[in-house]
């Protein structure tokens, strides 16, 4: 079989883009589903449509991919059910403050409740004021007072009267104390009148006061029960008169929130604390004020706000994107606010966190930093296994203390998860922590490319409409849309594939958008295109020039030209973290007499990776099936790559080794306008390698360097010819026939080409042909040998 030289046809696909229906982007429908990634779309399809515990989703791919940003737009495209949405508030426990309420309220109901409280309160700061300043409620507070003072005065008049009957006044202290004093005639005994007195006259002076002392006791009783039943009195009236006013007011709140079963119960208890706290609304104390104040809140009694945690328009379905998952962020916190010196906190500190204003809905996070965050892996576990989200102090958690703080009732929880990250963090979460699988049953696995046919080229074009139309672009033009689709399956590496890296592309088409508007255009044009990734390839490419300039100054001894005996081209791709080119490397070989061993330089010196060192191992063993068949190959191999200094690793340059050692042992010299690259195994066959095209290209631009003749070329395994997306001056060069590419299967078919003479098929006597390559080499064995 003739050894296969490629067509220009064959070293790229071009985009025809048969099924567009439209001249450019503007006519174009943007794509509503993920778009390639049909597996990651059932799996996010199903997860969002299974309401029970633990089917949320874990979406594995590349950073790059536009994970987040596909799920996003499938998640904003789609109807979701918005049943399940409320508003949650919470409210005071007028039982225990330390537990405040929770209220679930229909879509809108919490801020319209807070609003309608907030003006209640208002209006009652006002009205009860004047419900008890004026004279209606003075002359029925004090008739009960004359009441009581009637009463009083009439036992005390009956006291003194029967003491005055036996010769005792009954006065009153300087300090306000009752006090009972023997008379005499009209005056108070003295000391000496009564002690002028008979003893039996004294001691009927002291039984009469010690028994009105117990009398006035008893009354003094009785007074103390007639002023209590007087303040109860009191309590009631003012009872009547707040409620009087409360009910008054409230009574519209109560008609307008009559459907709502837990307002009801609310306003019920609202009602009740107010009338027993009525002494709030009257005291004309500025304390309330500098307390709300202090908290940053209107100055209204703290006791009596909703506090309106969350609030959304019935139609919104929640889908929240957490940037920065931290404990407080996710799971909501409890301020605290300082008053003369005093911290404080109520129920009206509570804040929400990014779980609460997703519940309902969908939280996207990524994994990553939600497992570099202290506590957050486990809280988010734990709300998720109860299904509900409870205000935990973390600083309680941490510190172990102690500390006075608010327990409030949890909200129930009924959110999607989707966790963004890559195999490595989802490997690890699968093998160190048991609850993963549990409660993140959905996995969308995301592909990083697409095969290539004219439907996923119009799926493609689409793609680009919505990155256009999200970020209102210029549109792009047919021929626009088919350079971009091109460089996705140059990203791809294949003819028959399409990149899936969305945010690659997005890139290219915000800095396409921007040299379109510098030129003034009213499209994005293919020119434009190339402009932008030669802007791209500009900014990352310093490596690449910097080893070209070795090339350039000769630097780098290489040949392009001419032929060599044990010396080869081979090709190597470099790369940073943005940019990867290829650039030939020099591969000598050298034998001496020994024992058939071959000695790898890099590997020898710790330059050689474990995957290159395979390759010579192979390499090692087609050679000794070759050579070695019968005896020993009586000679040992060196070789190495020249001027390599920073490592080697990969088996791409095994048959270029190969190349070179059958010249060092044939005394053949080698084509150096040929470089080659493909790995072998041990039957000598080409096995696919990655980064061809940049090792074409690289060929290519040193042969431009060092001078270009119509017989260069570059030898490729046949197997890699699908890979093939070159470079338009490549494909030109090849198609004018001044650059040649040639697809081989077997190593032999490489010699054939740098030597010019075929390798040879072994015979049945174990001998190759005198006029082939192999046979010049074993005739040399042989001399050897003997």
């Amino acid at each position: 079989m003739a050894i296969q030289r490629l067509e220009a046809s064959k070293l790229y696909h071009a985009a025809e883009l048969e099924m567009l229906p439209s001249k450019s982007t503007k006519e174009l429908a943007p794509i509503d589903e993920i778009v390639g990634q049909k597996r990651a779309q059932k799996a996010v399809e199903f997860a969002m449509s299974i309401k029970e515990k633990g089917y949320n989703i874990y979406a594995i791919g590349q950073n790059g991919l536009g994970k987040r940003t596909m799920i996003l737009r499938y998640l904003n495209r789609h109807k979701h059910d918005v049943n399940d949405l409320y508003d949650w508030c919470y409210v005071a426990n007028f039982d225990d403050v330390r537990t405040p309420k929770v209220l679930k309220l229909p879509c809108g109901v919490g801020s319209r409740f807070r609003q309608d409280i907030e003006k209640l309160i208002s209006k009652l700061l006002n009205a009860l004021p004047l419900a008890f300043d004026n004279e209606i409620y003075y002359s029925r507070a004090d008739k009960l007072k004359n009441q009581l003072a009637q009463k009083q005065e009439a036992e005390l008049a009956q006291i003194a009267k029967e003491a005055k009957a036996q010769g005792i006044s009954l006065t009153i202290t300087t300090q306000g104390d009752y006090q009972f004093v023997a008379m005499n005639g009209e005056e108070m005994h003295t000391e000496e009148s009564f002690d002028n007195l008979s003893k039996k006259e004294q001691e009927h002076f002291s039984d009469t006061i010690d028994a009105l002392e117990v009398q006035l006791r008893d009354m003094v009783r009785q007074l103390t029960e007639w002023e209590e039943s007087y303040s109860d009195k009191i309590k009631k009236l003012n009872d009547e008169v707040t409620l009087d006013v409360i009910a008054h007011f409230i009574k519209q709140l109560k008609k307008d929130y009559s459907r709502y079963p837990e307002i009801k119960a609310y306003l019920k208890d609202l009602q009740k604390d107010i009338v027993e706290n009525a002494d709030i609304f009257l005291e004309k104390s500025e304390e309330q004020a500098e307390i709300a104040s202090a908290s940053l809140d209107k100055k209204l009694p703290r006791r009596y706000k909703i506090n309106v945690l969350v609030s959304r328009k019935k139609e919104d379905f929640p889908i929240v994107v957490e940037e920065n998952p931290n404990y407080h962020s996710l799971f909501g916190y409890v301020e605290t606010a300082t008053f003369k010196g005093t911290v404080f906190t109520d129920f009206s500190l509570i804040r929400p966190g990014s779980l609460h204003k997703a519940n309902g809905g969908v939280l996207l996070m990524d994994a990553q930093k939600v497992l570099e965050q202290p506590y957050v892996w486990d809280g988010l576990k734990r709300a998720l296994r109860a299904r509900q989200l409870s205000y935990t102090s973390l600083e309680k958690e941490v510190t172990l203390t102690g500390t006075v703080s608010l327990d409030p009732e949890p909200i129930p929880l009924d959110v999607k998860i989707i966790l963004f990250g890559d195999y490595r963090t989802y490997q690890l979460l699968q093998h160190y922590d048991p609850e993963f699988s549990e409660l993140f049953r959905v996995t969308a696995d995301f592909e990083d490319e697409m095969t290539r046919t004219d439907e996923s080229e119009l799926h493609y074009a689409r793609f680009i409409s919505s990155v256009v139309n999200d970020n209102n672009m210029l549109h792009c033009d047919r021929k626009a849309i088919a350079r971009i689709i091109e460089h996705s399956s140059r990203l791809a590496g294949d003819q028959n594939k399409l990149s899936l890296h969305s945010a690659h592309i997005a890139n290219l088409l915000r800095e396409s958008n921007y040299v379109a508007r510098q030129a003034n255009s009213n499209m994005i044009r293919s020119s434009h295109v190339e402009e932008a990734l030669a802007n791209q390839e500009l900014r990352v490419s310093r490596l690449k020039d910097t080893v070209m300039e070795g090339f350039v100054n000769g630097t780098t001894l290489i040949q392009t030209e001419g032929t060599a005996i044990g010396q080869v081209n081979a090709l190597s791709v470099l790369s940073t973290s943005e940019y990867m080119f290829g650039a030939p490397n020099r591969i000598t070989a050298t034998t001496c007499y020994g024992e058939g061993d071959v000695i790898d330089i890099e590997r020898s010196v710790d330059l050689g990776g474990s995957i290159h060192s395979k390759g010579v191992m192979i390499l090692s063993a087609y050679l000794s099936s070759v050579f070695g068949k019968t005896a020993k190959v009586p000679l040992n191999t060196t070789i190495t790559f020249e001027q390599s200094y920073g490592g080697v690793d990969g088996d791409s340059a095994s048959m270029a080794e190969f190349c070179a050692v059958v010249s060092a042992f044939s005394k053949q010299p080698n084509r150096q306008d040929i470089a080659i690259t493909g790995s072998m195994n041990q039957f000598g066959e080409a096995q696919p390698i990655g980064g061809v095209n940049e090792k074409i290209e690289g060929f290519f631009d040193v042969c431009t360097i060092k001078g270009r003749s119509h017989e260069q070329g570059v030898i490729i395994p046949r197997a890699n010819t699908h890979n093939l997306m070159l470079r338009q001056d490549v494909v030109k060069a090849v198609e004018k026939g001044e650059f040649h590419i040639w697809a081989i299967d077997h190593v032999t078919e490489a010699i054939e080409l740098f030597m010019g003479k075929p390798a040879g098929t072994l015979s049945e006597e174990g001998s190759y042909p005198i006029n082939t390559v192999f046979g010049i080499a074993q005739a040399k064995l042989n001399s050897l040998r003997k």
